[in-house]
């Protein structure tokens, strides 16, 4: 398979352990490229090593304050094997990728398969990974760094978003956790009521 566009490769492959438990699909992906980052933020696939700690796929999926320890909605056995540049997941359930829009906390299903997902997002990644505020990140700051995500204020899905929203560069992990606490938020709020986010 092709990728384009790669601007960063994972170290060499550590956590063989790890890879054992990938179903085939994942684990010959990683086998070949330990994880990588496209479209400069575009998308990022983990890889099954230590580090650096905002790559690991076991950091994510089986470590403290994991994905799935994050939100509820995600089940333990699915992997959060990428994310886009705002922190949206992608998750291996069985052979099938879900996404996890991590504002909400809500999970569907791709009806993709990991290698129809990766050749999805080369094919048309503006529209398949919705890399609009990677775009306009690009274009007021320049480039995102390696291991830092997108973080828009207000969230995307605030009424006041509409409007247009401030974007800057955060640690991924930091962001994980404010969609956390404001997917937690949402359930209780209600349709039209109102909640106070802090930037």
């Amino acid at each position: 398979m092709e990728l384009s566009h790669v601007t960063f490769q994972g170290p060499p492959l550590d956590d063989h352990e790890l890879l054992e438990q990938l179903p085939e699909s994942l684990a010959g992906l990683l086998d070949s490229l330990n994880g990588f980052i496209q479209f400069g933020g575009g998308l990022h696939v983990r890889g099954a090593c230590a580090g650096p700690e905002w790559h690991s796929l076991r950091r994510a999926w089986l470590g403290p304050r994991s994905i799935s320890d994050l939100f509820s909605t995600v089940d333990q056995s699915w992997i959060p094997f990428a994310e886009d540049c705002v922190g949206d997941q992608f998750l291996l359930r069985s052979q099938e990728v879900l996404r996890l829009s991590a504002e909400t906390g809500e999970v569907d299903a791709t009806g993709l398969s990991v290698g129809d997902f990766i050749r999805s997002a080369n094919s048309n990644p503006i529209d398949f990974l919705s890399m609009e505020p990677l775009l306009q990140f690009q274009e007021e700051h320049g480039s995102l760094a390696d291991g830092q995500l997108i973080h828009a204020y207000p969230p995307f899905c605030t009424k006041e978003a509409a409007q247009g929203v401030s974007l800057r560069a955060v640690p991924a992990w930091e962001l994980h956790e404010f969609h956390s606490d404001l997917a937690k938020a949402l359930p209780g709020v209600g349709g039209g009521l109102r909640i106070e986010v802090r930037d």
